[in-house]
């Protein structure tokens, strides 16, 4: 027994010392692959910091690879989807004799009752069918009718539209001021070599004698070159060490960025320049940032140059170095120590320019109440446009009572709008909602649309309802214009008035969360997930919120169960989001696992709705429709503004290859 104890003994310590030797080794194990995974998310932050710089210091030549800037780009083609009538194409099915015979019957009165019962069958199916096939037949004619007017109705936007574009490229051959700077402004605008955050505000005038455009256009500021150069894992304090860029090289890059930009400047509006128009360009360079020696935020001009069209176009610009390019051929000015924001001494600035300077883009809000009519109404166009529809100001003449002509293309909800624009300072009337009806059942208009700076009375709102008129008042207006990109204030020494805070502003939540409903028309089972990014890339794998990874590392944003009639939801503390984040995007993807087939095809009546933290809805709003073949989809993303808000902004990218795809796109590396 003292034999067999002692045995079971060595047997035990054996097993306590082979495991030991086990768990030992597996945390050997665990701790290589720790630090195998830091060490290569390290390399992966450098290699996005060397691709970050080679992007940078290959600016000005991937510029040059793109397409020249046409005029034809912009025109639209008059193709409409052909007629589709779906189910009522096919005629109803007559009854067939044949299958209406009489059976049974033992004797002639029996025989002959059987036969009128089943006559009396044929002839009631029969009539029910005729009527079924006339009710077709009427809804096949009202269909066809339908697709008609709205075919024509966008044919003629398409015509209007290009008409347009053609009165711009003839004012452009006459040396029109107001058109050579509208067209050479949408050509710096539709350029797509521009990185994903570099600003796009501009300032232009044009001298017809001279032949010249005299243009203020704004630089990246010096945050664009990374301050990092490298990243490495240090395990003995296990974290990320950044070796910083050094002073002069950061330096020295920036200045060959605004170099670079400055000559793709002047390449994309020579090379758009097909009709001759300019001898000369006038550029100017600055960047929005605080004076150092005033403090306040003011344009500070880093670079300027004065390119004869001659001059310029001799230039091998792939071959150039882009600083010497623009200091020595050009004979531009560049400053020294852009870092340190010391201007430059410029030659001719826009308002140097007799006529109108026009400008895009900026912080400048221009007053609504101040604004020229008809540019008021163009605002208007503009934000229609912006919201997904088809837009364009009418006639001064003949109009009809309409100042905007817009067509949504959404399918069955949409339809021609008739717009009416009312710039007031008091309660618009009842009378022009009431005027605004009667033109919508004029032209035939599926809906009506009055904007106004000022508001609207009882009686107008009980007139608008239940009928298809949508009174947007000036505060609605406002909060429109900035979620969709668009400029506006209303008076009050240049302050914006105080309005209703936007649905989508995080202020609306007393306790300082919001909680987003996402509704929803189809079967399909979806994931809707959330991305906390900089730019257009998400901070972290940790602030993807998916289905297995249910909140953010600091709980800022985190999956909430759905209470109907939403269908998923989620919780966010967008005061709590991290400094770094400035864009917060929602999505959605089809569940392989639940529909392995399916596509976002059926994913349609979206909505996303605004909750306080008692669930009471604050405000909605509709997102796109998923199409066939995509199986991911960007909702859209809240954005923050230099004064702290978040804005909205519509999504609508799709995807084929899923949640997967989308995800890369955003910089997260799935395995």
């Amino acid at each position: 027994m003292q034999r067999q104890h002692q045995r079971q003994v060595e047997t035990e310590t054996r097993r306590r010392r082979e495991e030991g030797r086990q768990a030992r080794a597996y945390q050997r194990l665990a701790t290589q692959e720790y630090r195998q995974y830091r060490q290569a998310e390290a390399r992966r932050r450098t290699e996005e910091l060397d691709a970050q710089v080679a992007a940078l210091q290959g600016l000005l030549a991937a510029g040059c690879q793109a397409s020249a800037f046409r005029a034809s780009s912009l025109t639209r083609a008059e193709e409409m989807p052909p007629f589709d009538p779906g189910q009522l194409a096919w005629p109803v099915r007559m009854p067939d004799p044949s299958q209406y015979q009489a059976q049974g019957g033992w004797t002639a009165n029996r025989r002959a009752q059987v036969q009128a019962e089943v006559q009396a069958r044929f002839e009631r199916d029969w009539h029910a069918a005729q009527a079924a096939e006339a009710q077709r037949q009427q809804q096949l004619a009202a269909l066809q009718r339908d697709y008609e007017q709205r075919t024509e109705a966008q044919r003629a936007e398409v015509r209007r539209h290009n008409a347009g574009i053609g009165e711009v490229t003839e004012g452009v051959r006459r040396g029109d001021p107001d058109s050579v700077i509208e067209y050479f402004s949408a050509a710096l605008y539709s350029s797509t070599a521009w990185p994903e955050g570099f600003p796009r505000q501009v300032a232009a005038a044009f001298d017809s004698a001279a032949r010249q455009l005299v243009l203020d256009w704004e630089l990246p500021g010096y945050d664009v070159v990374p301050e990092a150069k490298s990243v490495r894992y240090v395990p003995a304090q296990d974290e990320d060490k950044e070796t910083a860029r050094p002073a002069a090289q950061r330096r020295g890059l920036y200045r060959e960025v605004l170099a670079q930009s400055l000559l793709l400047v002047l390449h994309q509006l020579f090379a758009a320049d097909e009709y001759g128009t300019l001898d000369s360009v006038a550029l100017n360079g600055f960047v929005d940032a605080h004076d150092p020696a005033t403090g306040r935020r003011t344009h500070i001009f880093l670079a300027t140059v004065m390119a004869q069209r001659a001059a310029f176009t001799g230039l091998h610009l792939e071959q150039v170095d882009a600083v010497s390019c623009l200091t020595e051929a050009l004979r531009g000015q560049l400053a020294s120590r852009p870092d340190q924001l010391t201007s430059v001494r410029l030659g001719r600035k826009p308002q140097d320019v007799g006529n109108h300077v026009v400008t895009h883009g900026g912080d400048e809000e221009p007053d609504l109440y101040d604004m020229d009519p008809i540019e008021f109404e163009s605002l208007v166009a503009s934000l229609f446009r912006a919201m997904g529809m088809q837009a364009v100001t009418t006639q001064r003449s003949n109009d009809g009572g309409v100042d905007v002509d817009a067509l949504d293309p959404t399918p069955i909800r949409g339809g021609k709008i008739v717009v009416q624009v009312k710039r007031y300072r008091s309660t618009v009337p009842p009378t022009a909602v009431r005027d605004l009806y009667g033109t919508v059942q004029d032209v035939g208009a599926n809906k009506g649309v009055l904007v106004t700076t000022a508001g609207y009375g009882p009686g107008s709102h009980t007139f608008a309802r239940g009928k298809p008129l949508e009174l947007i008042s000036g505060g609605e207006l406002v909060d429109l214009l900035h979620r969709h990109g668009l400029r506006g204030r209303l008076g009050e020494g240049g302050r914006p008035t105080p309005v209703q805070p936007s649905p989508f502003s995080p202020a609306t939540a007393p306790d300082g969360h919001n909680v987003l409903g996402m509704t929803w028309s189809g079967g399909v089972a979806l994931d809707v997930c959330a991305l906390v990014c900089r730019g257009n890339r998400v901070l972290s794998e940790d602030h993807f919120v998916f289905f297995n990874n249910r909140q953010t590392p600091d709980g800022s944003v985190r999956a909430v169960p759905a209470a109907a009639p939403d269908k998923a939801a989620l919780r966010v503390s967008f005061d709590a989001l991290p400094e770094a984040a400035d864009r917060f995007v929602l999505v959605a993807a089809v569940d392989p696992e639940v529909n392995p087939e399916a596509d976002l095809s059926g994913f349609t009546d979206a909505c996303i709705r605004l909750l306080d933290p008692a669930m009471t809805e604050l405000g909605r709003l509709e997102v796109s429709d998923g199409r066939s073949g995509e199986t991911a989809l960007v909702l859209g993303s809240f954005r923050r503004r230099s004064n702290g808000d978040w804005d909205f902004v519509l999504g609508g990218k799709g995807y084929t290859g899923g949640l997967e795809q989308l995800v890369q796109e955003y910089g997260i590396e799935v395995e």
